[in-house]
């Protein structure tokens, strides 16, 4: 993918891209993991946003695979992409990769149509959502590699893992190659 996608182990509010990915809950006021870390880092103006979406765009929450944006409040981000991966042996269980596929095609289209360059991804569903790690790796890079390899609007995909051990995983498994 020519330098385009770049696995980062760190903190995803810490990252100074035009958006960060937020794997969010339906209700997109924040939860645990990286979404609480999201919404703690970035303060009040994103759960105001999200608040607002709900209200004007999503009474009954943000169905999964789909995407929304906000700012990004105090993080040194400027937007936020929220997409709502499926809950594995839950939600819709013939129809999961798809879901999760979604979940980066639509952040990658939302940020193409507010021309963002750089956007970085955590590894969506694979934490309290119990998505198989090996299995994301492949859905995701499959994703990833068939939007950029139609669009030349992102430069920069980062996927950010908070532990080496998944970024590790997740390299054996990508099918970026």
């Amino acid at each position: 993918m020519d330098g385009r996608v770049v696995v980062v182990v760190g903190d995803i509010t810490q990252l100074a891209v035009d958006a960060i990915v937020n794997a969010a809950n339906s209700s997109l006021l924040g939860g645990g993991g990286v979404d609480g870390a999201i919404h703690r880092a970035g303060g009040p103006q994103i759960l105001k946003e999200c608040q607002e979406l709900r209200r004007k765009s999503y009474p009954h929450g943000l169905p999964t695979g789909e995407a929304v944006i906000t700012s990004a409040g105090n993080l040194p981000s400027r937007y936020v992409i929220h997409t709502v991966g499926p809950i594995y042996g839950r939600d819709e269980r013939d129809r999961e990769a798809e879901l999760l596929a979604a979940c980066y095609r639509n952040s990658l289209t939302l940020a193409r149509d507010h021309d963002l360059s750089s956007l970085a991804f955590p590894a969506i569903s694979t934490g309290i959502y119990g998505y198989p790690k090996t299995e994301a790796a492949v859905v995701s890079s499959r994703t990833i590699k068939q939007f950029l390899s139609s669009d030349d609007s992102i430069q920069q995909v980062r996927l950010v893992f908070f532990h080496d051990a998944d970024a590790r995983l997740f390299r054996e498994y990508q099918e970026f190659e």
